[in-house]
């Protein structure tokens, strides 16, 4: 037989019809229309709401609180001069790299800061992205220099 505009079929994926009900007992989908008699399910709106409903408060009660906040900027690396003179000899360069393989500091995403925790006796050459007022005033007194890496001012 060949293919004409009359006897084409439709895709199956769009076989499916819509579920005619209250169209009469000869349709089989009549009087109650599927539904049983009374109660709830029977009803408009009926136990397939509700049960959504409830599905939902039980997604909202499992679900984990969220606490505290996620900082929006990468964390800055803290080092203290007592432990730049613990690790490091007179006129050695200290450099965020330098730091990070020394073991000193884990990662340098959000820069490195030196503070002016502790006392200082070595000259150094610093080289960091910020510095505490103090620990700037502690490198240059022991002779030592300070310079600000990357284009950020200091904080």
């Amino acid at each position: 037989m060949p293919y004409s505009l009359h006897n084409l079929q439709r895709p199956a994926s769009n076989k499916r019809t819509k579920k005619r009900v209250g169209r009469g007992n000869a349709s089989g989908k009549g009087t109650y229309s599927g539904k049983g008699l009374k109660g709830q399910r029977a009803r408009s709106g009926g136990r397939a709401r509700i049960k959504r409903r409830a599905a939902f408060q039980q997604f909202l009660i499992r679900t984990p609180k969220l606490r505290g906040f996620k900082r929006q900027s990468p964390a800055v690396a803290i080092v203290n001069l007592s432990v730049l003179n613990e690790h490091f000899k007179d006129n050695d360069k200290v450099a965020p790299e330098v730091l990070v393989k020394a073991g000193l500091v884990r990662h340098t995403v959000g820069g490195v800061k030196i503070l002016g925790g502790g006392a200082i006796t070595k000259k150094l050459i610093a080289k960091a992205h910020y510095f505490s007022a103090s620990a700037k005033a502690a490198i240059e007194a022991a002779g030592g220099s300070c310079e600000i890496i990357g284009n950020s001012a200091n904080k």
